[in-house]
């Protein structure tokens, strides 16, 4: 497959690199399984069979100030049996006018991703862990987070995903480990109750720095190998 180098440069190819996935522990102490470390698994909407049915209920939430500041919820989009699950940082500008996660700059250069990798788009479902946009696009507070990431655990429970890829630092501390580097976590698989998890840097911070490029695409085409078994 060509690298597209002028994408990403032309660095040594580490892909046939093999790594045993870490198991990730889970940190909630209920008996029911949770896929998210701290989320709760009576608050995750348990009551609710299906991903049309509980973006609805998200359309209408006001459980946070975001709501208020933002024009509407970017819920998700892609095949609800889709065995890979992209899950971003939160929407910006152009995704609360459009109403479509990941279709700004940023998105662009995923699809661009998507295409050298050989991940077709309609494939994959894509989230984010915040479903409204903050204002200013700041970071997405610690309340707003826990408020959300109940949406999040039940869009992966009703997914089911074989793969999931934490874009950014936020993904990565909500759904790996909230303690987790991004620098120190990207390009690792992880595992938990049979999800395979890898974090790579956002598509943003590829926008700014230059130098994340490479990292992150050696980081895909360990995710496109392994979406190819699917």
């Amino acid at each position: 497959m060509k690298e597209q180098l002028n994408l990403f440069g032309n660095d040594k190819d580490q892909s046939n690199i093999v790594q045993k996935p870490v198991e990730v522990p889970k940190e909630n102490k209920n008996e029911q399984i949770t896929y998210l470390p701290q989320a709760k698994w009576e608050e995750s909407y348990i009551d609710i069979g299906s991903l049309s049915d509980l973006e609805k209920v998200g359309k209408s939430c006001n459980s946070c100030p975001l709501r208020a500041t933002c024009k509407q919820v970017i819920f998700g989009e892609g095949r609800d049996d889709a065995k890979i699950m992209f899950i971003g940082e939160g929407p910006g500008q152009d995704e609360d006018k459009e109403g479509r996660p990941f279709v700004g700059r940023a998105g662009q250069l995923l699809d661009k991703i998507f295409l050298a990798s050989e991940i077709p788009r309609p494939d994959t479902y894509i989230t984010n862990v915040i479903k409204c946009r903050p204002p200013g696009n700041r970071l997405p507070k610690p309340d707003e987070v826990n408020v959300c990431q109940n949406y999040l655990e039940a869009q992966i429970r009703l997914l089911q995903p074989k793969i999931i890829v934490c874009l950014g630092a936020l993904a990565t501390q909500t759904v790996i480990e909230k303690n987790a580097r991004i620098t120190r976590t990207r390009g690792r698989w992880f595992s938990r109750h049979g999800i395979r998890m890898m974090a790579t840097f956002h598509p943003a911070a590829l926008l700014r720095n230059e130098d994340y490029k490479r990292p992150t695409w050696e980081d895909f085409k360990l995710i496109r190998d392994e979406f190819k078994k699917l």
